[in-house]
């Protein structure tokens, strides 16, 4: 047999207790996600275009790069190491121990070009840098919109101590929601 209970009128002093109990819960596991796994982020800027536009809103994996290695490819978040109150946001090209070196534009690791399907033509460049060795704990990153980007090729190699985020989900504006790749 069932049974209904009837719940305490909604002007009870129980009913605000309760309700009470639950906003401080939502809050304080908002609050943990926020600070400890996921965090939202708005892109300033076009130098990840056409995967990341301007003013496009996101959420970056906090906890990613504390369990787990840094990967080629990678869409990283990053303190400006020459300001780092400003955070940048661009692409993983060479790793540790990497030789990385750019010929009019195409990339070069460890002497094997690099497949960059994620910077169309319009967007490449002709820059050219000689061959360097990333240090132990650097990364080299760069702009997807390589022809306007200010990325590794201007500021240097990214020490992983700066980089706090990887790049997971874009949520807004809703019609390009989807996995940052």
């Amino acid at each position: 047999m069932s049974s209904v209970q009837q719940s305490p009128s909604s002007s009870s002093p129980h009913s605000y207790l309760g309700w009470v109990r639950d906003l401080v819960f939502a809050v304080a596991v908002s609050l943990f996600i926020i600070l400890f796994l996921y965090q939202p982020v708005r892109v300033e800027g076009t130098s990840m275009v056409p995967m990341l536009q301007d003013q496009d809103r996101l959420f970056i994996n906090k906890l990613a790069y504390k369990v787990g290695p840094i990967h080629h490819g990678d869409v990283v978040v990053f303190h400006y190491p020459r300001d780092l109150s400003k955070s940048y946001i661009k692409r993983v090209i060479a790793v540790p121990g990497d030789r990385l070196r750019i010929e009019h534009g195409q990339v070069f690791v460890n002497d094997k070009t690099l497949p960059e399907p994620y910077v169309p033509s319009r967007y490449a460049d002709e820059r050219s840098l000689p061959e360097e060795k990333i240090g132990p704990d650097d990364f080299f990153v760069m702009g997807d919109h390589r022809s306007i980007s200010s990325d590794s090729r201007d500021f240097g190699p990214v020490g992983r101590n700066l980089i706090y985020g990887k790049a997971a989900f874009v949520y807004w504006p809703f019609t390009e929601a989807g996995v940052v790749h």
